[in-house]
């Protein structure tokens, strides 16, 4: 068969003309024949073959030299059909100035006659520009067939507007990637009807079925108004098809800002399926604080720190100062706020390290800072196991710069980023971010800003974490790597977290420790197994995953309050403030003085040594005592 089609394809142009030929005289025959009322020619033979030949001579040299041949027809435009209609004409009147000139000079029975030469003309005009725009439909239907064998299958859940509006685009989009087969819907009245021409099959209680049964391979979600409890549901019975599961985020919104909705169409993500309502920050409530104030907020570059920046510049600010040590993250924070904003926002980028008290003084002395976000610091919990003495220069003493500079400065608000790793923490990350816990702690107890910290558990898609690097490990076809098959976390949204920490800003009164009700915990083994599932994939069968261990420092389970702490409701719902544990700021503040000695002389086992001193929650082995060599005891 295929060489057959090889054949054809190399002898197109003969075959092309061959059919060209038939079609010419099929009309010369019919013409000639319908108007002489003589269709066996009987007495007219000659006249009849010599019109033939001329005919064909005519038709012959004209098409050649038009290059009708030289075309491909299954790509032919407007422009094309109407050259070759001007060629057909043009034969025409040259076969009719030629045979006439015949019949006038050599053979005067040679007049065919008006009739002969009008019908003749239409006939084959006619059919020769039919043949090539059958031949031209039957190529679009050949691409367009197999442009629909190459289309994904597709089942819509929700027969509301957002399946109506996606159906209406994907019709007025031919080129698109899907191919709607089906809708499923919970509501009754809705089963077995049909929208734009697609039939609601089922409810989302039978979506593994359905899409076994009718062949699907993408499923597309387009309910916006639903619970966060029936939306889980029904995404993990989409789990449970091992196909691509996408979705459109919100489709009113979309509906009336006129952006394709197609174009937003993404894939399901793991924060779908967190299981609870998201955390909305109340502007109009808690962000009167933020309006008309200098504000600054430092590791702006960051995940957190570049969220904080966006939503503050909605709340219109006096002014913005972003303060960040990697100067790539500022620049794309800086230029994402002149696109979105340009000239009705008031910023800067200020590139430096919360280490360096000389160029915060400078800051807090040129402007008159009234809240401060503090984000910078260093997270990565292995890394800061094996350089403990850089986690307490930057978080510890980083922090501990910036706040008594606030202080002096006369900050309103200031508000700590920590994390649910500083509770009975396990690694050097997690109890220096104790230790600025306890700093703030120490601070709201005698200064007139207002210092708070916000606890919280692992952010979804923050720079290393792990959601990017799954995701990563499934397009490269895997594996994926879980540190424990029982390891588990708190998760929460990028938005959340910065959501969490605007309100607490608003809650602060000083020296409180605010905390999110995120809601279960989340084993990482069905985190990345879901992930898995919804790139399409089947766990441990096309993406394997491996087990690596724990990593130094880290823990199978975070907790959220230390057994200490009592847990106080606020305003928000979602938002609870635990009891500060009390300390001695005297006994506090000496052991910071010895831990500041310690990690200049970058003594790790010092360091690790002293943190157990001051956090007495901290489980973690040290190596020799805990007790302070003489010469740092005499330095304090």
């Amino acid at each position: 068969m295929f060489k057959i089609y090889n054949a054809i394809n190399k002898h197109r142009r003969i075959i092309l003309f061959l059919c060209d030929f038939l079609l010419w005289n099929l009309s010369y025959y019919l013409s000639y024949g319908i108007n002489k009322d003589n269709l066996a020619l009987r007495g007219e033979l000659t006249v009849f073959l010599w019109g033939l030949l001329v005919e064909n001579v005519c038709f012959a040299a004209i098409f050649i030299l038009f290059r009708l041949y030289d075309k491909l027809w299954r790509y032919a435009d407007i422009e094309d059909f109407f050259f070759a209609g001007i060629a057909s004409l043009t034969a025409n009147l040259t076969f009719m100035v030629i045979t006439m000139c015949l019949g006038g000079f050599y053979m005067e029975e040679f007049n065919l006659g008006t009739r002969v030469y009008i019908t003749f003309a239409l006939m084959s005009t006619f059919f020769l520009m039919m043949f090539r725009i059958v031949y031209r439909l039957n190529k679009i239907l050949e691409r367009r067939n197999l442009a629909q064998k190459a289309k994904k299958r597709l089942l819509i859940i929700g027969a509301g507007e957002g399946a109506l509006s996606v159906l209406s685009e994907l019709s007025k989009t031919p080129g698109n990637e899907y191919i709607p087969v089906c809708i499923v819907d919970d509501d009754k009245e809705k089963l077995h009807r049909r929208i734009a021409g697609v039939k609601v099959v089922g409810t989302t209680y039978e979506i593994p079925e359905i899409c076994e049964e009718m062949g699907i391979e993408v499923i597309l979600f387009t309910i916006s108004q639903i619970s966060v409890t029936d939306k889980k549901r029904i995404l993990d019975a989409c789990t449970k098809t091992h196909l691509e599961v996408k979705i459109i985020p919100n489709i009113y919104n979309l509906m009336t800002s006129g952006v394709p909705i197609t174009s937003s169409i993404r894939q399901v993500e793991v924060e779908d399926l967190l299981g609870r309502e998201p955390v909305v920050f109340d502007t109009e409530k808690y962000g009167k604080y933020i309006i008309g104030q200098t504000v600054l907020v430092t590791g702006g570059g960051g995940s957190i720190g570049s969220e904080l920046c966006r939503q503050i510049a909605r709340l219109r600010p006096k002014h913005l100062i972003i303060l960040d040590i990697y100067e790539n993250n500022a620049y794309e924070i800086q230029q994402e706020l002149i696109r979105k904003h340009g000239s009705d926002l008031s910023f800067e980028v200020q590139i430096a390290s919360v280490r360096d008290r000389k160029k915060l003084e400078h800051i807090f002395s040129e402007r008159q800072i009234d809240v401060v976000f503090h984000a910078a610091a260093h997270k990565h919990v292995p890394l800061m196991e094996t350089n403990p003495e850089e986690a307490v220069k930057n978080n510890v003493f980083g922090t501990l710069k910036l706040v008594e500079t606030a202080d002096k400065y006369n900050v309103k608000n200031f508000v700590q980023i920590s994390t649910d790793k500083a509770v009975n923490p396990t690694s050097v990350m997690g109890a220096s971010k104790r230790i600025c816990e306890m700093i703030i702690q120490m601070m709201g107890r005698r200064s007139k800003t207002n210092f708070v910290a916000v606890r919280f558990g692992n952010v979804l898609g923050s720079n290393g974490s792990v959601i990017p690097l799954f995701k990563e490990q499934i397009r490269t076809g895997g594996p994926v790597t879980v540190t424990h098959p029982d390891i588990i976390r708190y998760f929460m949204t990028i938005p959340e977290a910065v959501s969490l920490v605007l309100t607490a800003g608003s809650l602060a009164k000083g020296g409180e420790i605010f905390i999110l009700d995120m809601g279960e915990p989340v084993k990482i083994r069905v985190l990345a197994e879901n992930l898995i599932r919804l790139s399409g994939f089947k766990p441990h069968e096309d993406i394997k995953i491996e087990y690596t261990g724990l990593r130094p420092g880290e823990k199978l389970y975070e907790e959220l309050l230390l057994n200490e702490e009592g847990i106080t409701k606020t305003d928000n719902k979602k938002i609870y403030i635990g009891k500060p544990i009390e300390f001695s700021n005297d006994i506090f503040f000496s052991h910071l003085k010895n831990l500041y000695y310690a990690a200049q002389k970058n003594d790790k086992d010092r360091v690790e040594s002293i943190i157990a001193d001051i956090v007495p929650t901290y489980h973690h082995e040290v190596n020799g005592s805990s007790s302070l060599p003489d010469e740092i005891e005499e330095e304090g």
